[in-house]
């Protein structure tokens, strides 16, 4: 059985969340008189908190693929599968997947590939709308470039979108990573952009729903 837990970045959120809710419905009790009032806000307070909880939701995932099979890094839904120049570290072409992801999906994202962590950078930038075609170039973002010692390195880029106001990012040069592991958050709207080698056999297509840590998007032939 699947289960899911909170992510750690929640931790705070939620506890500061659960003592907001706490004291407004305190102050209702209090100081409404109309019942009616008093219930309709208690209602939607706990709604909304309900609504923080799930978003931190982190639920376990299995993956299983082979060791050259890359993997959705996050939940959501592919909005770019193309052949894209990527100027920042490859400087060449590039097989670019997209993953959109809406406030009501998992935000976590996982590593999509073992291997060693040789690139980490952090941009500040704007905050238009995720599936913009600019926005992973101009938006707040983080690029990760990972070496697999049988395909070679791939990168992902954890992109903001229109709400989104902070990046997480666990990925630092050197580390060792496992394909499905915690690489970080992105909280309250974003995407999440892969670029891989042009021989990359892509099994996935536009509008097709992804599950962090399970989906297989392609497979990249191993290097000689």
């Amino acid at each position: 059985m699947k289960v899911s837990k909170i992510h750690k970045e929640g931790y705070r959120i939620i506890l500061w969340s659960l003592l907001l809710v706490v004291g407004i419905n305190t102050v209702v009790d209090a100081y409404v008189t109309y019942k009616w009032l008093q219930y309709f806000i208690i209602f939607f307070s706990i709604v909304l908190f309900l609504m923080i909880v799930w978003f931190f939701r982190f639920p376990s995932r299995q993956e299983q693929s082979l060791p050259t099979e890359v993997i959705a890094p996050v939940d959501g839904r592919v909005v770019v599968a193309e052949e894209v120049f990527e100027p920042e570290y490859f400087k060449d072409k590039r097989l670019q997947i997209s993953i959109f992801m809406s406030p009501l999906n998992v935000h976590s994202t996982r590593y999509p590939i073992d291997g060693e962590v040789v690139y980490s950078r952090y941009y500040k930038g704007k905050h238009m709308v995720a599936y913009h075609p600019k926005s992973s170039e101009l938006n707040e973002r983080t690029t990760v470039v990972i070496r697999n010692p049988l395909v070679g390195e791939i990168m992902y880029r954890q992109v903001a979108g229109i709400i989104a106001r902070r990046i997480v990012n666990y990925a630092k040069p050197g580390m060792k990573v496992q394909k499905g592991g915690d690489a970080g958050f992105i909280k309250f709207g974003s995407r999440v952009d892969l670029f891989l080698p042009l021989d990359t056999d892509i099994y996935v297509v536009i509008s097709d729903p992804t599950r962090g840590g399970e989906t297989i998007l392609g497979n990249i032939p191993p290097r000689a």
